[in-house]
């Protein structure tokens, strides 16, 4: 149970991190990918270091080493695929292995307790530190997310992974898959969900190694990788001066501007950290703890702490967009994960001929529990005022995408929105119309919204409404990883940020698209969108989260779109308080 007040909710960006391509192999991992295959019930696993030494920095102004040490594990023979999943709120997490074995597979369940949430591997990787003279200065472990960043060690290996690109973090995720494909390594770093080090300048040496438990749990060998590190220290106030760098952002990343998804959205944010030696600049550096309520991108893709950035978010669409489309094990309306989204470019004119709702799969919309709340001035600073702010998501437990395209006539402030429907094959069978697209032209929007996509209420005691958000005009994005184990869940969204969808100013047309085993959480941390509790009494209340509202979408169940969320509100005016109590087994606000 938390208990939060907040006077004003800090306007912090993450600094994402992104997933980087193994592009340098080492003769130990060469090495390690040309021992000949075994006959086994399960990958062959096996940590090795890329490199033998690496340089880190710590910074003057913000000491602490974050530990990339550029150690990988990788699966030869057949991939890692763990599925993580609960059955609902009341029951823990679990995580069940899939071995491949003969072109056939089997699940294997790993013991209780193994994981407590999505985040990774507990306690995994096991370091430990020591100086030039041979002492002891450092142990400690970390986690491991084996869709980390990641690449393949040999040229034969699958072109792509078909594993998602990191572990999710929504306080209210059901469902993952985390794997390592076969011919590839990840990076056992824990990158954000990781502390930096306190460390001196100077030279050690790091070994690494796994944990007994799992290695005894997945039969890998008790082999450690020794890795030389320098650590050198930095200063902001040098690197300005030599590089004429922009001025570190006061607080380490703090914005501002607003948005309902969040300002700046960015690359999906991946579970890798940032690249080897190398700090962020000035400009990149990290943002510090997020309440959840605040603007914030991908906050169900990667942690709500950043680690600094790895590879330029251009740089990263650019290698994307060269790698081949996998197409593994897709066929008839089925698939392994690894089927692609469709292009997100709709028509450049609005359909024709009668409007049908046909037999087909469609999506099914429901609503997680608020979370990220507490008790704000609105960023208003008006005397006396109080908002209580909250995160909330929509997601799609499929089986098919939610399509929706806006269409503009001429000179039109307004787009009129279509739902679209596929058939198995992927083929378009039919559309019906489905409301408004509108442009939002503030400050961190600038985008085209999907009207009467959800509403949020603020229900009493006796679930009658209290207060409701202005919030119900939506651009559609798959920014949380909810639930990637139900059926033609897409472990690889396209639209995972807003620079992918929602279109420009000028735009005749958009498409934007809610993917399947995704969900797009919004902010609503200003007035209008908050509620504004000022004269609410205190007492009980519930927050309710609502999707396709007027029934418009076309779902395959629409029992299942609200979600409630209780809260206790205390306090007095201008000193308001929200107590959170635990959501059956998930005590995360």
């Amino acid at each position: 149970m938390t208990t939060r007040r907040t006077a004003r909710l800090r306007r912090t960006l993450l600094a994402g991190t992104t997933a980087v391509a193994v592009t340098a192999v080492t003769a130990g991992i060469v090495a390690a990918a040309q021992e000949p295959a075994k006959a086994a019930t399960g990958p062959e696993l096996s940590l090795v270091a890329a490199t033998t030494s690496v340089t880190l920095t710590t910074w003057k102004e913000d000491p602490g080493v974050y530990l990339d040490l550029g150690t990988y594990l990788i699966a030869e023979g057949t991939p890692l695929e763990l599925k993580v999943t609960r059955k609902s709120y009341k029951d823990p997490v679990t995580v069940t292995q899939t071995v491949f074995q003969g072109g056939k597979t089997k699940t294997k369940k790993l013991p209780t307790g193994t994981v407590k949430d999505f985040s990774g591997l507990p306690g995994f990787s096991e370091i430990t530190f020591t100086d030039e003279a041979g002492n002891n200065v450092l142990t400690r472990s970390e986690s491991f997310c084996p869709n980390n960043a990641s690449g393949r060690v040999r040229p034969d290996a699958p072109s792509t992974s078909k594993y998602p690109e990191s572990c999710p973090t929504n306080p209210f995720t059901l469902g993952s898959v985390w794997g390592v494909e076969k011919g590839w390594a990840a990076n056992t770093y824990g990158g954000s969900y990781t502390e930096p080090v306190q460390l001196p300048a100077g030279t050690y040496t790091a070994e690494v190694g796994v944990a007994k438990k799992y290695r005894d749990l997945f039969g890998i060998a008790d082999k450690k990788a020794t890795v030389k590190v320098t650590v050198v220290e930095r200063s902001y106030e040098d690197e300005q001066r030599s590089t004429g760098a922009a001025p570190r952002s006061a607080k380490a990343g703090e914005h501002a501007g607003h948005a309902g998804h969040g300002a700046g959205h960015q690359a999906p944010t991946a579970h890798a950290g940032h690249a080897p030696g190398h700090a962020p600049s000035p400009a990149e550096a990290a943002a510090p703890v997020t309440s959840g309520a605040g603007p914030s991108y991908n906050v169900g893709h990667g942690p709500l702490k950043a680690a600094p950035p790895a590879l330029p978010w251009a740089l990263k669409k650019k290698q994307l967009k060269s790698a081949p489309s996998p197409r593994a094990g897709d066929s008839g309306g089925q698939t392994d994960g690894s089927r692609q989204a469709p292009a997100l470019a709709p028509p450049s004119k609005r359909p024709t001929g009668k409007p049908s709702v046909p037999d087909v799969p469609k999506p099914d919309l429901r609503s997680l529990p608020a979370y990220g709340i507490t008790v704000t001035d609105g960023a208003e600073d008006i005397p006396g005022k109080d908002y209580l702010a909250f995160s909330a998501n929509v997601w799609n437990a499929g089986p098919a995408q939610l399509v929706v395209d806006g269409f503009r006539s001429p000179g039109k402030d307004k787009m009129d929105a279509f739902q679209y429907f596929y058939d198995a094959k992927g083929k378009q069978v039919g559309y019906t119309p489905t409301g408004t697209m509108e442009w939002d032209p503030r400050p961190g929007h600038e985008h085209w919204h999907f009207t009467d996509f959800a509403s949020y209420r603020l229900l009493k005691a006796d679930k009658k409404e209290a207060v409701r958000s202005g919030k119900e005009a939506f651009c559609l994005a798959n920014t949380d990883a909810i639930d990637y184990t139900v059926k033609n869940a897409n472990w690889h969204p396209n639209n995972t940020d807003l620079s992918t969808a929602c279109g420009e100013e000028n735009s005749i047309s958009v498409r934007e698209v809610l993917d399947v085993g995704s969900g797009d959480t919004y902010t609503q941390d200003l007035p209008g969108q908050s509620f504004d509790i000022t004269d609410v009494p205190n007492g009980t209340y519930y927050i309710q989260v609502l999707a396709n509202p007027d029934k418009r979408l076309q779902e395959t169940d629409v029992d299942n779109n609200s979600a409630l969320r209780k809260i206790v509100l205390g306090g007095e005016p201008g000193k308001r308080t929200v107590t959170v109590p635990a959501h059956d087994l998930v005590d995360a606000n």
